[in-house]
């Protein structure tokens, strides 16, 4: 590595990409700003990768150092269009120079019609939609689960194993995994009941209708479908680890859902927009939900979620009962929808299916030589690898940490998930090109055969 002095660069997909290390990772800049973090930031906000961002454009993030890594996580699958890309940019320096704010609840703009009409449009179903417009996945999935209550009048909701739905106290409830997420925050909303998932690699034979039946009969048994509001699932699961039900499985739990008037809510906050190579994860099986939640990809890294959904369900609640000051803001709107005309129109369902490929074809080369790689899944962009012990098939999670952190050190940004903590998930912005996917994936073979 050199020690020469990096520019300041420029953001955007103009930076050059490529992987270049002129310091170790983290280096001399980053680790003085992580200590000026830990002198001012709650010690309860984590980094996973402690180095502090400069630019990000295309597939490369550069940090304070001059470093240039291959950003393989899209700060968790929202930088699905690229980081600062041109039309994204260009459409929030426009809004900014109108109005930054004005709160739609007090004074209206069309941006957040447009946003909801794109939404109406976009999602899975041809029936008559609405939409509503919030800041986080979180706060999105909570107002989905009080539509549907309003619009049932019933108040048990289920939710599945494995389940990441958010860090509020009804999401922390939604959400299965404790640590680091729930551990210590309770007690939790009430009402909120689990279910078994189908998890093909250890279902142990179990099929997606198999599976779907024995979900179906816990929730029957221990909740009643005439206390249940909704049912509210991923598609595919993320920080669950990016488990993919078996075929036939969410296509069953409609169908029960729909004999028994509780509200199909798909969590797509992780899994829109592009992401699994279409544009909801929900149309592979040709799921049509009651109720789509949505955030992250949406808006090209601003904040904004959305719920949209069934007009009948989606105008239950009364006047004023839906909305929040910063919801649907105008400029994350602007956003919203420079983002979706580049996911319609720029080819990225095809490049989410391309870059899946790849990554399901180097995984699975790398699965053939390496035992320790139990399994390779996901769709289109969103693949993960999980890594377990050979002889048992027990996770195992601290190999997953060496080779995280080893992926870290050699400038290629992976994030690690699941309920055991042994799961690799693997994010790529939808601009990537394949020259840096290859070399990211030569990385992680490297710290695969050094762990």
């Amino acid at each position: 590595m050199s020690s020469n002095t990096v520019t300041t660069p420029r953001g955007g997909p103009g930076l050059e990409q490529r992987r270049r290390l002129v310091t170790e990772v983290p280096g001399p800049r980053s680790r003085e700003l992580m200590e000026r973090k830990r002198g001012a930031v709650a010690a309860g906000v984590g980094v996973s990768l402690p180095v502090f961002t400069e630019a990000a454009g295309g597939g490369v993030l550069v940090d304070v150092d001059g470093n240039t890594l291959i950003d393989l996580g899209s700060g968790i699958a929202v930088t699905g269009v690229g980081n600062s890309a041109p039309g994204v940019v260009e459409a929030v320096v426009e809004q900014v120079q109108r109005f930054t704010h004005s709160c739609f609840m007090i004074t209206a703009y069309d941006g957040y019609v447009e946003v909801c009409e794109a939404l109406n449009r976009l999602t899975p179903g041809d029936h008559d939609k609405r939409s509503a417009l919030f800041n986080t996945g979180a706060e999105a999935v909570e107002n989905a689960v009080k539509i549907a209550r309003s619009y049932t009048r019933k108040s048990a909701v289920v939710a599945f194993d494995h389940a990441y739905h958010g860090r509020t106290n009804l999401t922390m409830a939604l959400t299965a995994k404790s640590m680091p997420y729930k551990s210590g925050f309770g007690p939790f909303a009430p009402e909120i009941y689990r279910a078994p998932l189908s998890y093909p690699y250890r279902d142990a034979g179990l099929d997606g209708p198999q599976a779907a039946a024995r979900a179906i009969s816990q929730i029957e048994k221990q909740v009643g479908a005439a206390n249940l509001a909704a049912v509210v699932i991923e598609p595919i699961q993320g920080e669950g680890g990016f488990i993919v039900p078996g075929p036939g499985f969410l296509p069953a739990i409609v169908a029960w859902c729909r004999e028994n008037d509780v509200v199909f809510i798909a969590d797509e906050v992780q899994t829109g927009f592009a992401r699994t190579g279409r544009m909801f994860a929900s149309e592979h099986e040709g799921v049509v939900p009651d109720l789509v939640v949505t955030a992250k990809g949406i808006a090209g890294g601003l904040p904004l979620s959305a719920v949209t959904g069934r007009a009948e369900i989606m105008d239950a609640p009364h006047v004023g009962g839906l909305g929040g000051t910063y919801g649907g803001n105008p400029i994350a709107c602007a956003a919203a929808l420079a983002a979706i005309e580049s996911f319609e129109h720029d080819g990225l369902l095809e490049r989410a299916a391309a870059i899946g490929d790849l990554l399901l074809g180097r995984l699975r080369d790398l699965q053939q030589g390496d035992p320790r790689i139990g399994d390779v899944r996901g769709r289109g962009a969103m693949i993960a690898i999980e890594l377990v012990d050979p002889l048992t098939g027990e996770p195992d999670a601290a190999l997953t940490g060496r080779v995280a952190a080893a992926c870290h050190a050699e400038g290629v940004i992976v994030l690690t998930c699941g309920t055991f903590g042994n799961v690799i998930r693997f994010l790529p912005p939808l601009a990537i090109d394949d020259a840096l996917l290859h070399d990211g994936l030569d990385v992680v073979a490297a710290a695969l055969g050094s762990a």
